[in-house]
């Protein structure tokens, strides 16, 4: 802790104008501007640098040219496709110089645009999916506010020409002056209402690809963006090729000011339009390598280095990375030679050092001798934080975070900075779990680097590891542009040896060394367990040396010894030999461990008192310092409540808590809070463990909290352990009536027994109706081993009766990117095509798995996907029967039941529940899963509502509910009066009319069936000229007709099949049915009901795809559809009767017209014809 004399010192620190502009870009922390002023001609002149991010602005600040005037970004890619638009739709100009588009504009090409075959591949895409969800917003405000003036002029308009036409017409008694009154009104609270109901979803943008007779030319119309009106902006665009052939890129429009790239594949058939996910991407470039001739202090670690911008966060996913972007990065990094690679992202992880993306960087770095350096993570303090893939690959270069004085006086403008450097505060920990250091080195944390030219400003400051990463990234770019003119080899191992051994260890490294006792093929020896820190143990090391791919067996490998000192910087607790001699193949030594030397701070401490609880008392903080207390979690405890008390201070602290555990085969159980504290205060909090495991608990007091103020923060905490022990740590209730029996004990402590559970989700399997293999195209998916990427399009379909939020899941390759063995994992959901409906029932959902080895994909052709919905009622059930044990050896028992009527018995010494867990199955099928969250404990101090909801209790686990067949109706088959009076000539007619029409219904509209289709259904009709469901399944097969050619002849097919079958249906017989109350007792009425609700059903869909096609039929002619017996009759327009309108009060007969399934698209084509049928 500093003492008072460095305390004054501090508060003389000051910043000059340079010391605070170096401070933004920091450089001095890794002595990087002594080396560069020192050598100026290594400033990473001839290293190219790969950014893996969620991609690189071109024009930003700093990135346009290197300290040589050479391009500074060699290539813009977005590895992810989220910016891919399908431009294989190939049309022919007209004699005006006019295309039409796939979005129905039609486009005016440049003249002067040079394209010898005449062919212009077109497409289109909604240009928010492009943008950050911080440009759409500023998009949507700025458009918003224009939008809003403009319908105030038209509101004003509306009601100026409403109060003309009252003043005119005082009394209005005429039919046709009646109606025009409710059209003016109408169109008054029309554009009033839409301003409630605004929803921007982006303007649409025009894609046109060409090949001009040397390479292939992209344009875009961005007339959308622009508040102009015209004919489109297409001719004004500057055609742009590949990035990487001319370096040439443009924007979207003066209002977005996006900087856009344009890359083309497949023939012209596929455009990529490359936008930056996120500003993190071009901020971690600026830090390596910008350039500023102007203001040098600003330039970036390595300003003579070139940059490839290999785009991995999907935009389509918020910036996160994908397994088919990290391939491709890793393609494209080896493709343009590069020798860095910095990626600063990540996420925790399962297996260290383990999976497809692993062994792919494996080969880069081993093989094509590429140095991968990336972040460490922003999990700390506790240790073990460390993420994927940065802290836990071994061929991977780790970076944490490093603040200094400066950086935190002049970058964090700070009042006072600490009085030495330090790491921060939430800068992740090693070890790995599996005995790796996890961080190799550290860097500065922190900077003001350039940004998108979107965000309307030059520079911005972020700070994390992935800022740190780029600092180191630059830093090795200066010594690897000395080694390349000093000609000295440069080879990813002796750079990581050359910074692991001229590095100096940060301030607040732990000196306790955490050596786990794991399997023998672990990276290294992690003792944490309480019964491996009390005893002497014996280890077998292997050494073993690292050659890159291509050594040669005579010349490198056979001659290869080296004789190597081994040193213990502990040599009380760690014995080895002092020498071996090394070769190729490695070298085994012994190892002995003596754990009695450790000190007690290096070992986990027993809790032996009842109840268990273990106390801290004063300790004293100062910003930055953390104490890490190592706990042996007692057998029987589920979770743990800390209550910490702080005093002593005047200004609030903030203080960062984390726990973690690390259990086999498992990703490590963290829990982490973030919780600010004044002076006296107390705040509690609970979270889960696991027993039997040791558990460190780290207290930090941020960095830069309380610098201000001298005071020490004093702290006192207790940690009190907690465990109801239950015999199932995952109920199923298996559809049966057989309730569940859960037996409970409380180890520890006395606890409060007071069940809780809730089903809130229904989880249906899916098998794939369809599985295809195919090869990807080579220019992005081709390894750099030669080896072809092939995807299994992997197709499932499922219906859903109401809108509803779904989520799909494959539990063998979901929520693992970096230790998974495939590549892609991104869904691609599909609705029908060419049909404008609010509802849209049917749905495709298609996962591509991706590997180049055949034989894994073949595997996982019947892969089983789970779609999740929530219930649209969450069925809790509260349990109001609590029992305290009064023994904390004492075990009682009760039970779970499902969905039932019959109260489950009582049984002698024990405490029988019945969980009711009632759940709304409407709609869910047999063999769907409910799934949701069950707990049992209460917390001491007080919150949680009394442990009431389980999703909220810190300790909860899985229960589920397979639903049931359903019940078997004991007099079906019985026969009653109508079913008896069917002869079995009757019986067998109608087996074989269902038979037929089940064939009709299994014949795809495709182009080969469609005759068959066409045939049969006519033979049906004739043959069933009035069965409805015949009718029904017509009309359906139409409706779900693509890709049409003649649209009107389509729908008026479908108006036609509508009409036959509401006049199969007797709708006065209908309407007399449900106006009377049926007796659902009798066997006869219940199937009476089920059948007139299926011809209700029927009737309603007839109408509604009938108003469907006839506003189709309408937008396509622009004309009014018609009656055409009454267009005949009549001599004045206006009493023509508008069938869109008849047949929509028709519909609101039978349905709710504003439910979701029916009425929304009709209601708004409605809303629509009121506001212009008087025009």
């Amino acid at each position: 802790m500093p003492s008072g004399e460095d305390n004054g010192a501090l508060r003389n620190f000051k910043l000059n104008e340079s010391t605070f502009l170096a401070s933004l870009m920091p450089k001095k922390e890794i002595a990087a501007d002594r080396f560069v002023e020192a050598h100026p001609e290594y400033d990473g002149r001839g290293v190219v640098i790969a950014i893996f991010d969620s991609g690189v602005d071109p024009a930003a600040a700093g990135l346009r040219v290197t300290s040589e005037g050479k391009p500074k970004v060699l290539d813009v890619i977005d590895c992810t496709g989220s910016g891919d638009i399908d431009t294989s739709t190939i049309v022919k100009a007209d004699d005006n110089g006019c295309i039409r588009g796939t979005s129905g504009n039609s486009l005016v090409v440049n003249s002067s645009w040079k394209n010898p075959s005449g062919e212009w591949h077109v497409g289109c895409k909604l240009v928010y999916e492009l943008f950050t969800s911080t440009l759409t917003d500023r998009l949507k405000k700025e458009r918003k506010k224009k939008w809003d003036e403009k319908n105030q002029e038209a509101v004003a308009e509306a009601v100026k020409q409403l109060d003309e036409f009252d003043k005119k017409h005082a009394k209005v008694d005429d039919t046709i002056l009646k109606r025009k009154r409710e059209d003016l009104q109408s169109r008054v609270d029309f554009l009033r209402k839409q301003a409630d109901s605004y929803d921007d979803k982006g303007p649409i943008i025009d894609a046109v690809v060409w090949h001009d007779g040397e390479v292939w030319r992209a344009a875009l119309d961005t007339q959308g963006l622009e508040d102009e009106s015209g004919c489109g902006k297409l001719a004004d665009f500057v055609p742009l090729t590949n990035y990487r052939i001319e370096r040439k890129y443009g924007i979207f429009s003066k209002l977005d000011a996006c900087t856009v790239v344009l890359n083309i594949y497949n023939e012209g058939n596929v455009l990529s339009i490359v936008t930056d996910s996120s500003p993190h991407g071009t901020h971690v470039a600026g830090i390596t390598s910008a350039y500023h001739p102007k203001e040098p202090l600003l330039n970036g670690v390595a300003p003579g280095a070139q940059l490839i911008s290999c785009k991995i966060g999907d935009s389509r996913l918020g910036s996160m990375e994908t397994g088919t972007g990290l391939v491709r990065a890793l393609i494209a990094a080896v493709e343009h030679k590069c020798d860095l690679i910095n990626m600063s992202y990540g996420e925790p992880t399962l297996l260290p050092d383990y999976g497809r993306f692993v062994d792919l960087v494996n080969e880069v770095v081993n093989k094509h001798r590429l140095i991968f350096i990336s972040s460490a993570g922003n999990n700390g303090p506790a240790l073990s934080t460390v993420g994927a893939p940065g802290g836990t690959t071994s061929s991977i270069i780790g970076v944490g975070a490093y603040v200094s004085p400066a950086m935190a006086a002049g970058a964090h403008n700070l009042v006072e900075a600490p009085p030495e450097g330090l790491e921060y505060t939430w800068s992740s920990r090693g070890p790995t779990v599996d005995g790796d250091l996890g961080v190799c080195i550290s860097a500065a944390g922190g900077a003001m680097a350039p940004v998108p030219t979107w965000t309307l400003q030059h520079r911005m400051f972020m700070n994390g590891t992935s800022m740190s990463s780029p600092c180191a990234c630059g830093g090795v770019a200066l010594l690897v542009s000395a080694m390349k003119a000093e000609g000295v080899p440069v080879s990813p191992y002796s750079v990581r040896e050359a910074l692991e051994n001229t590095s100096v260890p940060v301030g607040d490294s732990p000196e306790d060394k955490f050596l786990l006792d794991r399997a023998p093929t672990s990276r290294g020896i992690y003792l944490r367990e309480a019964d491996s820190c009390q005893r002497s143990t014996e280890w077998t090391v292997k050494v073993e040396p690292k050659f890159h791919d291509d050594a040669s067996n005579l010349d490198e490998l056979v001659p290869f010894e080296e004789c190597v000192k081994l040193q213990s910087t502990g040599e009380a607790v760690v014995r080895a030999p002092e020498y071996l001699l090394l070769t190729h193949n490695g070298h085994l030594h012994g190892a002995v461990l003596s754990s009695e030397f450790l000190s007690p701070s290096q070992k986990p401490q027993a809790v032996k008192n009842r109840p268990p609880i273990i106390v801290f008392q004063g300790l004293s903080f100062v910003p930055g310092h953390i104490e890490r207390k190592f706990v042996e979690v007692p057998i029987g405890a589920t979770w743990v409540e800390v209550t910490v008390k702080t005093f002593g201070f005047t200004t609030a602290r903030r203080f960062f808590i984390d726990s973690v555990q690390i259990s086999p085969l498992q990703r490590p159980i963290k829990w982490e809070t973030v919780a600010t504290f004044t002076s006296p205060s107390s705040k509690s909090f609970a979270f889960a463990v696991e027993g039997g495991r040791t558990m460190e608990l780290a207290i930090a007091q941020f960095w830069s909290s309380g610098v201000g103020s001298h005071d020490t923060t004093s702290v006192d905490f207790e940690i009190a352990f907690h465990g109801i022990n239950i015999n199932k740590d995952e109920i199923i209730l298996d559809g049966s009536e057989a309730p569940v029996r859960i037996d409970a004990g409380a180890l520890l402590s006395l606890e409060n027994l007071a069940p809780a559970a809730v089903l809130n989700k229904v989880r249906i399997p899916y098998r794939p109706v369809d599985a295809k293999l195919s090869t990807l195209p080579a220019e992005r998916d081709k390894l750099p081993s030669g080896k072809q990427i092939l995807a299994l399009l992997l197709t499932y379909k499922f219906k859903f009766e109401e809108g509803a939020e779904i989520k799909p899941h494959i539990p063998l390759l979901n929520n693992r990117i970096y230790d998974n063995k495939f590549e892609s994992q991104f869904y691609i959901i599909r609705y029908k095509q060419g049909k404008k409906m609010f509802f849209l029932p049917e749905i495709q959902t298609m996962c591509p798995p991706w590997h180049d080895n055949v034989q894994y994909l073949e595997k996982m052709k019947q892969l089983v996907l789970f779609i999740e919905k929530n219930l649209t009622r969450r069925p809790y059930r509260y349990l109001l029967i609590c029992y305290i044990f009064t023994d904390d050896r004492a075990k009682e028992a009760f039970y779970v039941g499902p969905p039932a009527k019959d109260k489950l018995p009582k049984q002698r010494g024990t405490i029988t529940v019945d969980v009711r867990l009632l759940v709304y199955l409407q709609g869910i099928s047999a063999g769907s899963v409910l799934v949701g969250a069950i707990s049992y404990g209460k917390l001491a101090f007080g919150v949680n509502n009394e442990g009431k909801n389980p999703e909220k209790n810190p300790v909860s686990y899985s229960i589920s509910y397979v639903v049931p067949p359903v019940q078997f109706d004991e007099d079906k088959g019985k026969g009653s009066s109508s079913s008896c009076t069917k002869s079995v000539e009757e019986q067998l007619e109608e087996e074989v009319r269902d038979a037929k029409i089940r064939v009709l219904s299994g014949l795809k509209q495709s182009t080969d069936e469609r005759s068959d289709w066409k045939k049969l259904s006519i033979s049906l009709k004739s043959e069933y000229p009035k069965y409805t469901p015949l009718l029904a399944k017509i009309l359906e097969a139409l409706v779900s007709e693509n890709n049409v050619e003649d649209k009107i002849r389509h729908y008026e097919e479908i108006i036609g099949a509508a009409d036959e079958v509401i006049g199969s249906i007797d709708t006065d017989e209908l309407a007399k049915y449900f106006s009377v109350k049926s007796d659902l007792e009798d066997e006869g009425a219940e199937k009476m009901k089920k059948k007139m609700e299926t011809t209700r059903d029927q009737l309603a869909e007839a109408l509604y795809q009938k108003g469907l096609a006839l506003a189709e039929i309408e937008t396509v002619k622009g004309e009014k559809v018609v009656d055409k017996e009454d267009a005949k009759a009549a001599t004045d327009s206006s009493v023509k009767s508008d069938l869109f309108e008849e047949n929509f009060k028709e519909l609101k007969k039978w349905v709710d017209v504003r439910s979701s399934r029916y009425g929304t698209s009709l209601l708004y084509v409605r809303d629509v014809k009121s506001g212009l049928e008087l025009h």
